[in-house]
């Protein structure tokens, strides 16, 4: 493919970028416009629209202007990805190109740095190097934060962020969800000096023709009798604990099932306030008996027979119990329900979704697919399952359960070899690591945060239509939780773009300001 000779018009950067090859898209042509205003600008881009050239283009125009560029990524994996890249397109020297992650020696680092002109990096890295005064910012005209959702509260970006103002150097922030709620987004603004959003959305003219389409389809199934017989076992439980809390004026809800996750964590962050001892310790029984029997109810009702035994199994075999710990496990409706789990699992029994998830995929077409769960334990039913009813599936967690990056790494590569061809991933697979387009995403239950709803469904429709599949249990925190991801995604769109409005009414503001003041 000839270079496109539109590319040029963005001047002396465009000499600094491997062009052949590279198709021209006028809205990253746009972006990258607005960025080399010099303003801090938030690009959110739909996933596999090219946020990584922007970036590049970003580091380009430093370059041409004689200053360094800082590439941040969240993980090690995806810095070597941007590392890879890098070395690809930019034109300019590879020695001139440095990775710097925690795995090399601060000494090292030093010294990779005297010759580097671009550096991609880990942002933990970075901190600790400014805070040793190994790195000098000064010296660089630009530093972008990839996935920059995450500069919010202790996280390494606001570290760099603030040092990134003392020393006045743009920054530019990547993501395709930076959230929903107004005071989040408002603070990876101020954290990020934004004054400049370049948003763009699927159906925006100058990007529906580069996105694939992609299928969504819901699949409901119902309950079991045996799981609606522990679940009465667990109800009367649950409504007790939540009436000891009511008469102690910590409950708002009646109804446990229409009761969101956060309102359990306000509680018990207001137990913790109470000073009167019998008071408190009344409100820390009920308030740990319901913590673990909603859970467990939750597990039961959206994961399956096997998490629900495995997390019951857990706590009794939990050191030290707590006094209320131990009033729940010796509660008579509590050990029937782990006994009749236990029952079930030898009878080969499991969650209605587990057959659905076996009937789809036996019936589908796709080839390459990747299954996303909240737990381990479901993670490890399911590829069982899987792998029993004759498909070839491997778990992939992070490392948290013990797994390694080095042992990631070998996963994804045997996943992108046809080794086996479902991975079943827990949030780990969301973002942050290098794993190929696959044709199918299925997602065992609905998750409410619109950021991981979004990564989660970019990992298919890249190069080709994708399909979604979302597998919801009828009458359970699935289909609230279904209802809730839709519309937190539709609200970030206003949200971001009434944020847009201002701030360009603002910048329209200040020109006109400056321009008044130059014609006195």
């Amino acid at each position: 493919m000839t270079i496109d000779a539109k590319w040029y018009d963005l001047g002396e950067a465009s000499n600094f970028i491997k062009l052949d090859g590279i198709e021209f898209r006028s809205y990253q042509f746009n972006i990258i416009k607005g960025i080399f205003q010099g303003r801090n600008t938030l690009v959110v881009l739909p996933t596999g629209l090219g946020k990584t050239l922007i970036g590049m283009y970003a580091i380009a125009n430093a370059l041409s202007k004689g200053k360094k560029a800082l590439f941040l990524s969240p993980t090690k994996p995806l810095s070597e990805q941007h590392y890879s890249n890098m070395g690809k397109y930019l034109n300019t020297p590879q020695d001139t190109i440095c990775l710097m992650t925690g795995s090399t020696s601060a000494s090292k680092r030093k010294g990779k740095l005297e010759g580097a002109q671009v550096v991609i990096a880990t942002p933990q890295t970075v901190m600790n190097d400014l805070k040793n005064n190994i790195i000098n910012l000064g010296e660089f005209g630009v530093v972008i934060f990839d996935e920059c959702h995450k500069a919010v509260g202790k996280y390494a970006y606001t570290y760099i962020a603030n040092e990134c103002v003392l020393k006045e150097v743009q920054m530019i922030g990547l993501t395709a969800s930076p959230g929903s709620r107004k005071e989040k987004i408002d603070n990876l603004i101020n954290t990020l000096g934004i004054s400049n959003i370049e948003i763009r959305i699927s159906t925006d003219e100058d990007v529906a023709k580069y996105i694939m389409p992609k299928d969504l389809k819901i699949i409901n199934v119902d309950k079991s009798s045996g799981m609606k017989k522990i679940a009465s076992m667990l109800k009367p439980l649950i409504d007790e604990n939540m009436q000891g809390l009511r008469q102690l004026g910590l409950m708002p809800f009646r109804n446990f099932e229409n009761m969101p996750k956060g309102v359990l964590i306000d509680i018990g962050n207001n137990i913790k306030k109470i000073e009167a001892k019998n008071y408190k310790f009344s409100a820390i029984s009920c308030y740990t008996k319901l913590l673990n029997l909603t859970h467990a109810y939750d597990l039961l009702e959206t994961e399956g027979i096997y998490p629900y035994y495995h997390y019951i199994d857990s706590l009794y075999h939990k050191e030290p119990k707590s006094r209320s710990l131990e009033s729940l496990l010796r509660n008579q409706l509590f050990s029937e329900s782990k006994r009749i789990a236990k029952e079930m699992m030898d009878n080969g029994e499991e969650h209605p979704k587990v057959n659905a998830l076996v009937d789809y995929l036996r019936l589908s077409q796709n080839h390459r697919v990747i299954v996303f769960a909240q737990y381990r334990s479901t993670i490890s039913m399911l590829v069982e399952r899987l792998n029993s009813a004759g498909f070839s599936s491997c778990g992939f967690v992070g490392k948290r359960d013990g797994v390694t990056q080095e042992q990631q790494k070998q996963v994804i590569s045997e996943f992108a070899s046809g080794k086996f061809n479902i991975l079943v991933a827990s949030s780990i697979g969301e973002e942050g690591l290098d794993i190929p387009n696959v044709d199918l995403v299925v997602f065992y239950e609905p998750i409410s945060s619109e950021i991981r709803n979004i990564q989660r469904k970019g990992r298919t429709g890249r190069l080709s239509s994708g399909n979604i599949v979302v597998l919801v249990t009828k009458d359970t925190k699935d289909q609230l939780n279904l209802f809730m991801s839709a519309r937190k995604e539709e609200k970030m769109f206003k949200v971001i773009n009434s944020i847009k409005r201002s701030l360009d009414k603002k910048s329209l503001e200040k020109a006109l300001k400056e321009t008044g003041q130059r014609h006195l």
